[in-house]
């Protein structure tokens, strides 16, 4: 599967389709920057001598974070570049498993659903049906996120 996208528009989603992006290690920096951002400075992600003592024996990332990554994903494939009005939300989203500094990620996305909307006719509904998953195939996110797109009317 290739992992360089052009962006897509509404129309050029179709249910089925499948993008795989390409892996990004998560560091300590991650880690520092989002406890700096949010304002979590909890010591099961930034304390490594207390995390050594849970059941993690390691620090792990915040489960925000883990989302944060992996809507990350979603831009860097550039099927939205450009085209995405809206993040809309999720109807779900699972965080089953931690994310350890080292982990390398990856994030399979299938188009699970394409909608025309009465409302609008610059813009349709595409929800992506997202997986990351560890370099062991260990699945760290699962969600379906729905964004808005262009149409490319919309852009002419």
């Amino acid at each position: 599967m290739a992992y360089s996208y052009e962006p897509h528009h509404f129309e050029d989603f179709e249910v089925g389709t499948e993008f795989e992006t390409v892996g990004r290690t998560v560091t300590e920096a991650d880690f520092v920057m989002h406890s700096a951002l949010s304002g979590d400075w909890t010591e099961l992600h930034t304390n490594k001598e207390y995390a050594e003592d849970t059941q993690f024996g390691q620090r792990i990332a915040h489960g925000p974070m883990t989302f944060v990554q992996a809507t990350g994903f979603v831009y860097r494939s550039g099927i939205v570049e450009r085209t995405a009005v809206a993040f809309l939300g999720m109807n779900y989203m699972d965080l089953p498993n931690p994310v350890f500094i080292g982990d390398t990620l990856t994030q399979e996305m299938v188009v699970s659903d394409r909608k025309d909307l009465g409302s609008r006719d610059d813009a349709g509904l595409v929800v992506l049906e997202c997986t990351t998953t560890k370099q062991d195939g260990t699945v760290v996110f699962e969600g379906d996120m729905k964004f808005l797109i262009k149409t490319r009317a919309a852009d002419e």
